[in-house]
């Protein structure tokens, strides 16, 4: 059972560590970590993806600055509590971690599948220029009851298929994970900057039950 449930949420990316590990976590005295990567999108622009990994899998007292790494596992969510509103938080739960090479020739330096269940109506839009885009909100079931909430956004094609699922539908997506910057108002005179995760879809489908 548990790993049909691993198989429904399969990320792997490769990038250049960003910065040193952040305490995230304990549970039953395992340390869980944060760091940021940067993969490079076809653009020649950048991703930064957050990984929250085990102080058991890699040594957090080093500083991996510059490093390249590949690393496999989940796509994560939770819910966190602040200015009076939840916040959801994506990260990738790493599962596997390897120093690698600068990144590899022509391998996929950030790729997801996810399997799960549309839990909010299909937002459906064009910009200005008229390019068709459809907001997902997937959920997507873990061991143990728990379910990750993850943004999708589709495009084209993909956006108008979107736009006619109801809630409750099980799709399948591949794509890629992406960070894009956004500025948050706090209060008239105070703004943020703030980064939002989602999965930029190439390929969906929906599962016959």
């Amino acid at each position: 059972m548990s790993d049909k449930i691993i198989e429904n949420n399969q990320v792997t990316i490769m990038g250049e560590v960003a910065g040193g590990f952040t305490f995230s976590h304990e549970v039953f005295g395992e340390g869980f970590y944060m760091v940021d990567v940067l993969v490079k999108r076809l653009s020649n622009s950048e991703d930064r993806i957050p990984l929250m990994i085990s102080e058991r899998l890699i040594d957090v007292t080093q500083d991996y600055t510059g490093e390249f790494v590949m690393a496999s596992g989940q796509f994560r969510s939770y819910n966190r509590h602040d200015e009076q509103k939840n916040r959801l938080v994506l990260s990738v739960f790493v599962r596997e971690v390897s120093f690698i090479e600068e990144e590899l020739d022509g391998a996929k330096t950030n790729s997801i599948f996810l399997d799960g269940y549309i839990c909010k109506l299909p937002v459906y839009r064009k910009t200005p220029l008229g390019r068709e885009i459809a907001d997902l909100l997937l959920a997507v079931n873990r061991p143990y009851g728990k379910s990750d909430y993850i943004p999708c956004i589709c495009w084209g094609r993909n956006a108008r298929f979107a736009s006619t699922f109801e809630v409750g539908e099980h799709v399948q997506v591949n794509g890629r994970i992406q960070s894009r910057e956004y500025v948050k108002k706090l209060s008239e005179t105070e703004t943020q900057k703030r980064i939002a995760y989602e999965v930029s879809v190439s390929k969906l489908e929906c599962v016959d039950e």
